[in-house]
């Protein structure tokens, strides 16, 4: 290794900006997360006062815990997500093995989703504790080299463990979407206690307008530069990156003409493409890169 350093020093740059990215990437989401959380307490600050701050806090220190604990459950029961054995899905389970294998990761649960929308995420708070979904539609969709793929890109999520991440930020993300519409309502009916009308009105609609859209941003951000990773992470894994380029290619058309038609949009950063209804406003604040850059990078992809 130390000769062929001397002889290619290209490598030990390649490896450096290689860790220091990595390093880099860690230290933006957390920051990220904590500008997140940060943003719940100001929203509860707005929505009552100091008391509302100390309930934010409060509530911003369950939300974690919940969510570290429970959110991989909640997520699933959400989406209806069913638990199928290797005799129910053998094609499936198996290539979730092949692929946990080649990842040297522990095998995590396979479910199905009831959907002819065609998608798939992964949740759980570690490798050890780890689940990936997949909907009717994707199964019917894809090849099996697609397929495998796209559940390359999921076990890199969770060998990331941005299963956890993208998880707490959706949570998150939600409550501040309900602070959101409390506010809303609360602004209709004359705001919140006896504080100055005027002041309080115009933190009621700083309350319901900006600081979901600052959430949606933040959460963006997070999603995103874990989207990139997963990608080349999986096409590494499998030592292919074909399958997934035209995969997401698949999924991304066939989001458009048949997205989602229930479930809450703060999950959409889980989905390895945006599972709800696109449009100009929607792409601009999306929690997943632009398709077409994606599958540009995994075409560059030297192996």
């Amino acid at each position: 290794m130390f000769f062929s350093f001397l002889h290619n020093p290209n490598i030990y740059k390649s490896c450096f900006y290689s860790n220091f990215n990595m390093f880099a990437n860690q230290f933006k989401t957390v920051a990220l997360l904590g500008a997140l959380t940060a943003l719940l307490l100001v929203a509860g600050q707005l929505l009552a006062g100091r008391g509302g701050l100390l309930i934010g806090l409060i509530f911003a220190l369950s939300m974690n815990f919940g969510s570290y604990w429970f959110s991989d459950k909640f997520v699933l029961k959400m989406h209806k997500a069913k638990h199928v054995t290797e005799l129910e899905q053998p094609e499936l389970y198996n290539l979730v093995k092949e692929v946990t294998h080649l990842a040297r990761i522990p095998m995590p649960k396979v479910y199905i989703i009831p959907s002819e929308t065609s998608n798939a995420f992964a949740t759980g708070r570690d490798p050890k504790h780890s689940a990936i979904a997949c909907t009717q539609g994707i199964l019917k969709l894809l090849t099996k080299e697609e397929l495998k793929g796209v559940i390359a890109h999921e076990i890199s999520h969770i060998k990331n463990r941005d299963t956890l991440i993208s998880t707490i930020a959706a949570t998150i993300a939600g409550v501040i979407s309900y602070l959101a519409l409390m506010a809303r309502f609360g602004a209709m009916f004359g705001g919140f206690g006896g504080r100055d009308r005027g002041n309080n009105m115009f933190e009621m609609l700083a309350l319901a307008i900006i600081t979901p859209i600052i959430a949606m941003i933040i959460q963006m951000a997070i999603s995103r530069s874990r989207e990139y990773i997963a990608d080349e992470s999986a096409a590494k894994i499998i030592n292919d990156s074909k399958g997934l380029a035209n995969a997401l290619e698949k999924l991304e058309s066939e989001s458009k003409h048949n997205p989602l038609r229930s479930g809450n949009k703060s999950c959409a950063s889980l989905f390895i493409v945006n599972p709800f209804k696109s449009g100009v406003l929607v792409n601009l604040f999306s929690t997943h890169p632009p398709m077409k850059e994606r599958v540009r990078k995994l075409e560059n992809i030297e192996f």
